[in-house]
């Protein structure tokens, strides 16, 4: 067995560099992150060969004066924290003070800077283990940073880095972070002698819609929400808009972007009632906290994040988030554009007047009519007696005469869609989704409340049942009742359903008894009614929904239109999917070639 000795301090900082510099992005990430420390407001980056053959950094921040110069390329030299009370409040970005000498040890590196008040720049070199005398040099007040042959000298990682394009495209991802985390800073992007990305200081919302599209912008909410000390602000894209990949996902710590298991959980949570299973949100996200509260020397990369209080944290983002999408009702423009409309930036024509409009005259609907289709769809009870006027009273113009935002029927489809006009053009509404959002959203506010309303059953349903299911009745009542069934054993294997709730009242009884029971059982009491609660409402008002073919009159669907309108969520039903769809005048122009 070999001597145990102390390693020459090069080896140290080339074991290093596997840690902090896996590849050129990781090079730019600390050199970004640097000049941000500086206090930059204007930054460059300029790469050749997807930054393994060349990556400048130049930035006009407070920069390092001569005598600092040689000491800046040391292990374990910071300017930004002196002791270990800093250690646990760290606000910089950096402050291990490895990045510098772990990048020379493993490329040529050129340090050039000068401090403000300076009569000219300075600069040193280091390749390897040598570090050049210090010499004058020509820059602006600010530092410059370059680095040349990325891994000359440790082929054994140079030859796993990837091809040019994808080593750019990490490098690129590095940039719109850092440009995103500081929108006030001026950004520039270049590659291969050509620029890429040019951004000046703008707000955060011009520089969201910059880098990912105007597209995002328009399909964003703004949220802003503090409690205790914390905040958490940004946009979250509405669940209608949702991706095929994580691709637009970004979350800051006090600034630092961040990939954390917590505040992604808690994200996950908020979106789960509102996006379909197999799609993710987009979000730009930023949560300040007291630096005190989080350890960001968890992680090499300094990627990762701890919490003292993590569920405080968690259950605050959720909340935060949650509200925030809530606020997002069918045909509203709470921070983005309804599906299929163009942004609302690049709308300028206002809805037609009510006097300019096609309106609908009121549509009176009989006693059978009425009495039928506006229990199953509002839960009127049912004694109550038919009103002809409804169908007028659930078609108002909005407060400036305008027509409201989904518009007015027109005709159904296929048994499964109706079709609108509004100011922009046609709606397609999925009926029986909308229906499903609005019920499960009733159903959450009835067991909010403490219980659902039941509705007896004139003839109470008996059906069949497994030993197990009329065990989980006998066991539950209270849970059954408080969610609104009325359900008795009436023989050793067989049940009896005397009440359902009342918002439920046209649903295939034993069906919807049986997958009832099913979650009881699976689960548990009081999981159905926590964890589970969502799901089991879901099943429930997928029962209440109106069904496809069932033929609606147009009162009817004026109805259906008005409570999506003032629904939350009901952009998307339970399962995420769209339940409306907006297809402007000017896109049936083009379908029908107009104009041309």
């Amino acid at each position: 067995m070999s001597a145990i000795r102390i390693l020459p301090d090069l080896l140290i900082n080339q074991i290093a560099a596997g840690e902090v510099v896996e590849r050129p992005a990781s090079a730019l990430k600390e050199l970004l992150e640097n000049s941000v420390d500086a206090g930059a407001s204007d930054i460059t980056v300029q790469l050749a060969n997807g930054g393994t053959q060349l990556l400048k950094v130049t930035d006009d921040g407070q920069g390092i004066s001569r005598d600092e110069l040689a000491l800046a390329l040391a292990r374990h030299a910071t300017s930004k924290i002196t002791s270990l009370s800093d250690l646990e409040r760290v606000a910089s970005l950096g402050f291990r003070g490895e990045a510098l000498a772990s990048i020379a040890a493993v490329s040529r590196l050129t340090l050039t800077s000068r401090r403000a008040g300076d009569q000219h720049a300075w600069t040193v070199s280091a390749s390897g283990p040598e570090i050049s005398a210090l010499s004058p040099a020509s820059l602006a007040a600010g530092t410059s940073i370059e680095v040349r042959d990325l891994y000359f000298n440790t082929p054994a990682r140079r030859k796993f880095l990837k091809s040019e394009a994808t080593e750019y495209a990490h490098c690129e991802e590095i940039f719109r972070r850092i440009a995103l985390s500081r929108s006030g800073t001026a950004c520039t992007l270049q590659h291969n002698g050509r620029t890429r990305w040019h951004l000046r200081a703008q707000a955060l919302e011009d520089r969201v819609a910059a880098l990912l599209g105007d597209d995002f912008r328009a399909e964003a909410i703004m949220l802003d929400e503090s409690s205790s000390g914390v905040r958490l602000s940004g946009s979250a894209g509405v669940p209608a808009h949702a991706r095929g990949t994580r691709d637009a996902q970004y979350f800051f710590v006090n600034g630092r972007f961040v990939r954390d298991k917590l505040l992604s959980h808690a994200v996950r949570q908020a979106y789960q009632d509102v996006l379909h299973h197999e799609r993710h949100p987009s979000f730009v996200l930023f949560l300040e906290i007291d630096p005190a509260l989080v350890d960001v020397n968890v992680h090499p990369t300094k990627i990762e994040v701890r919490f003292r209080d993590s569920r405080a944290v968690h259950q605050f983002v959720f909340h935060a988030l949650n509200k925030a999408l809530s606020r997002t009702v069918a045909g509203s423009d709470a921070g983005a554009s309804a599906p299929g409309m163009p942004p609302r930036s690049t709308i300028h024509t206002p809805y037609p007047t009510a006097s300019g409009y096609p309106r609908q005259s009121a549509m009176a609907l009989g006693a059978a009519q009425a009495t039928g289709f506006y229990e199953t769809l509002f839960g009127q009870s049912a004694g109550a007696p038919a009103q002809p006027e409804l169908a007028a009273a659930t078609l108002p113009a909005t407060a400036d005469g305008a027509p409201p935002p989904l518009g007015f029927a027109l005709a159904q489809l296929s048994g499964v869609y109706i079709l609108s006009q509004n100011g922009h053009g046609l709606v397609i509404v999925d009926m029986h989704a909308a229906h499903e959002r609005i019920m499960y959203e009733k159903l959450k506010q009835a067991l909010d409340a403490q219980q659902i309303p039941m509705q007896p059953l004139l003839v109470p349903a008996s059906f069949s049942a497994e030993a197990l299911d009329v065990v989980t009745v006998e066991e539950h009542q209270d849970v059954l009742r408080q969610i609104g069934f009325d359900i008795a054993p009436a023989a050793p294997t067989t049940l009896m359903v005397r009440g359902i709730p009342a918002m439920l009242a046209d649903a295939d009884v034993q069906r919807l008894a049986h997958d009832v029971l099913r979650e009881v059982r699976e689960f548990g009491a009081s999981r159905v009614l926590t964890e589970r609660r969502n799901e089991l409402l879901s099943t429930m008002a997928c029962h209440a929904a109106v069904r496809a073919n069932r033929r609606l009159a147009l009162p009817e669907m004026n109805a259906l239109l008005r409570e999506m309108e003032s629904t939350e969520r009901s952009g998307q039903c339970n399962h995420g999917r769209p339940t409306w769809h907006q297809i402007s005048i000017a896109e049936l122009d083009r379908l029908f070639m107009r104009g041309r």
